[in-house]
């Protein structure tokens, strides 16, 4: 039933599985790709006519992540898989460059790659394991693939290169590179890095190549024993059209390229297109369509010879040269942060919001839920190049974008430690003629900056591009957009003075060398460094101070046992304490809490109620409190958080106090004084030996009790000596009749005080023992039962 064929390599250090025949087999082309544990299929079907009009080449590459590949069921209401989410989305585009260019020029048929994740280990990633697939397919299919590709991952921890490292291995190290090419050129490269140098980073380039080297000679493998018959392609012989347009219009397309500016340089175009359109009015739509395909051409053809020849840009720059840089920051006054980038005719206008750990996103993939406290956000609306288009929700290219200034900056953030906040970067690109990312990475550090975000260093990026003919090449610094849509490359470096943060590589041709990436590299590395300089004009460090509308947040650390005091039953306490002070009140599960407002004295006050309720109280230290109810013999003050203590009568003020009530008040600030803290916890306080206006201590100058007695108040002490005694012998002194007559004169009252009265006995120990014949005295007779 099945025709199964399959190929097994070892690859760094786990096996590699690529399998054919078994699933999905009415695709043109289908791979399951097994590494360790982490299968992802991927299925090829291409349309087998091209839509009548259509000139260009419609390949659609879509990622998608089962969450049972995990072991998990999605979040959300639906609980399904909805919409791409940002990271299938970068991974559909990271599929999408190194294949597109590999397919011939004049190819219009519709092409779906569609890569599912099956089954994830937590260890493998499944982007890596998708590109393999999606490669393998296509090399089955027959259709007009250039391939095969293959893509690696590589690490770089403690100065060695580590192929497809572990996630572990990743965030241990300083680099997160992914490279895809084929067996003799590097085709696309995405990158996050620690400040490499550009060495180092072309190390890790070359080592990734080298890796992937095994792979693409197992696709090929596997395509001698299951590739379906290649398909025909019939490519037009177009030179004779070709020739006509440049005999007609072709000193116009290159007198329009020696005009600088963009709106008269594409007014210019815009005539010799309409010079050509007479000469085609009689011919069909499709040789209509390919004369402007052809004029398109010849545009290229123009632009890159100049530059070849005499290295003249279309602008008038050499190939080294940066456009004018104008830097502003602190542009917008209500803004954490904010600034204004302008390099030539591409402008951003970027801000950057601080916020609580509150607004963090919450993520959802097949690693789990995490959070990110950092993102950088992109938006190209159709102005900033003069068009009307689309205008509305991010597409896949303004995802990308944002996601490579991300990984530009993300490294030079301080840590969660050192800065307790949320940021959140906008950029909103307003003019746009060559990398609108990289003015994005330079707006992105100055608007940061502005807003006191402590980054180690500034960040500034640059796009480089490429013309190369034969052997001949030339690498362009600060591309313009025509540049970039007629040229060979679009090579992105971002970076502070010390290293490299990010790297961005597409090529449009098969692949470019070693030599042409060291050059682009080096090049990018002395424009980097001209635009940092032109940025410090503006801003050279962090502010030291914050925006009066940016939050606060104030962390400190408490013990994890405290915790559910803070918040208090179902959260009681700390609702109450957000609601009276309005700051927010944050507890982390070690006991981190974070305190955020825009004013000082709410994050104080609720820090004070905070520590109050945590903290013990010190004998002999002096607190304000509040009195929250009173006694006869005494009030009750509320002195530390949710810590009450007692201030006796006899403590309240030095001479005698007949009624609280009559010198003090419920709700009444005082200050007092710790004096002491009993085994149960319970605390006595002192308001009359801390002066109330001052809150100084006061020495005590109330003499001593009689005798030296110093005890505290009955009230304050512990319990009466005789209170572990069983119940008195005669029932109590209320029930007992009365006394018996023991000689003396009158009764208790007629009695003086007992120091000035005679003992008319013995001590205890002198008497002699009763006896129960009753000599030396006997008990009552209701204790002994009585005697026959």
């Amino acid at each position: 039933m099945f025709d199964i064929n399959t190929v097994e390599i070892q690859w760094g250090g786990r096996t590699l599985k690529l399998e054919t025949g078994k699933v999905a087999r009415q695709a043109d082309g289908a791979v399951m790709a097994t590494y360790g544990e982490t299968v992802v299929l991927c299925a090829v079907t291409a349309a087998k006519s091209v839509k009548e009009g259509q000139d260009f080449f419609p390949l659609t590459v879509h990622y998608q992540e089962k969450f049972s590949a995990a072991g998990r069921i999605p979040g959300g209401f639906f609980k399904r898989e909805r919409g791409a989410t940002e990271h299938e989305t970068l991974t559909s585009r990271l599929i999408d460059r190194p294949l597109r260019p590999l397919f011939p020029e004049g190819f219009y048929n519709e092409i779906n790659v569609i890569a599912q994740v099956l089954s994830y280990d937590g260890e493998n990633e499944a982007d890596m394991v998708a590109m393999v697939a999606a490669s393998a397919a296509l090399t089955l299919s027959g259709v007009p693939f250039m391939g095969p590709i293959a893509a690696a991952r590589v690490g770089f921890v403690e100065g060695e290169y580590i192929l497809n490292p572990t996630k572990t291995q990743i965030a241990e190290g300083r680099l997160d590179l992914v490279v895809a090419g084929t067996h003799d050129a590097v085709m696309m490269v995405e990158s996050e890095a620690k400040e490499l140098s550009e060495d180092e980073m072309l190390g890790a380039v070359m080592f990734a190549h080298r890796g992937i080297q095994p792979v693409i000679d197992a696709i090929i493998d596997l395509a001698e024993k299951a590739a379906k018959e290649p398909w025909e392609l019939k490519i037009a012989d177009d030179s004779a059209m070709l020739a006509t347009i440049k005999k007609a219009v072709g000193k116009d397309i290159t007198a329009a390229y020696k005009l600088t500016q963009k709106s008269e340089r594409q007014q210019a175009l815009a005539d010799a297109k309409a010079k050509l359109k007479p000469m085609f009015a009689d011919k069909d739509s499709s040789t209509q369509q390919k004369a402007g395909k052809l004029f398109k051409k010849l545009e290229g053809e123009i632009v890159r010879g100049a530059i070849l020849k005499d290295g003249s840009r279309i602008d008038g720059r050499d190939t080294r040269t940066v456009r004018p840089i104008v830097s502003e920051v602190g542009l917008l006054p209500r803004t954490h942060g904010s600034a204004l980038f302008t390099r030539g005719e591409t402008q951003a206008i970027v801000t950057t919001t601080l916020g609580t750990s509150d607004a963090e996103q919450m993520i959802d993939g097949l690693d789990g839920l995490r959070y990110e406290r950092f993102m950088l956000h992109y938006n190209f609306p159709p102005y900033s190049v003069g068009e009307v288009g689309r205008f509305g929700a991010p597409g896949r290219r303004e995802v990308g974008h944002g996601k490579l200034a991300w990984r530009a900056v993300h490294p030079m953030l301080p840590s969660k430690e050192d800065f307790p906040y949320t940021v959140r970067v906008l950029s909103d690109i307003t003019e746009s003629n060559g990398s609108s990312s990289m003015a994005t990475v330079c707006g992105a550090s100055l608007a940061l900056m502005d807003a006191g975000v402590p980054l180690i260093r500034p960040v500034a990026g640059i796009a480089m591009g490429l013309i190369l003919e034969g052997k001949k090449f030339a690498v362009l610094s600060d591309i313009l957009g025509d540049e970039d849509h007629l040229g060979d490359m679009d090579f992105k470096v971002a970076g502070t003075s010390e290293g490299v943060t990010a790297l961005q590589m597409d090529i449009k041709i098969a692949g470019i060398t070693e030599e042409i990436m060291k050059v682009a590299l080096a090049q990018a590395k002395e424009g980097r460094a001209h635009i940092l300089g032109e940025m410090a004009k503006a801003l050279d460090t962090t502010r030291t101070e914050m925006s009066a509308h940016a939050p606060r947040i104030e962390s400190f650390q408490i013990d994890k046992s405290k915790i559910r005091d803070v918040i208090g039953t179902g959260g009681k306490i700390i609702r109450e304490i957000v609601a009276t002070t309005g700051a927010k009140v944050n507890i982390d599960d070690d006991g981190t809490v974070k305190i955020s407002s825009s004013d000082p004295a709410q994050i104080d006050a609720a820090k004070a109620w905070v520590l109050g309720i945590v903290e013990e109280p010190e004998v002999g230290k002096i607190y304000t409190g509040k009195v929250v109810s009173m006694v006869d013999f005494g009030a009750f003050v509320n002195f530390m958080g949710a810590r009450d203590g007692l201030v006796h009568i006899s403590e309240i003020k030095n001479e005698r106090v007949a009624v609280v009530k009559d010198v003090l008040n419920e709700g009444q600030q005082v200050k007092v004084k710790v004096l002491g803290i009993d085994d149960r916890g319970k605390v006595r306080l002192s308001m009359r030996l801390v002066d109330q206006d001052t809150g100084e201590e006061i020495a005590d100058t109330r003499p001593p009790r009689e005798g030296g007695d110093d005890r505290a108040p009955r009230s304050d002490r512990g319990p009466r000596r005789d209170g572990d005694r069983g119940p008195r012998r005669d029932g109590g002194r209320d029930d007992r009749g009365p006394r018996r007559d023991s000689g003396r004169d009158g009764g208790r009252d007629d009695r003086g005080p007992r120091s000035d009265r005679a003992p008319d006995r013995a001590p205890r120990e002198e008497r002699a023992p009763r006896s129960e014949d009753g000599e030396g005295g006997s008990l009552p007779d209701f204790l002994t039962g009585g005697k026959d």
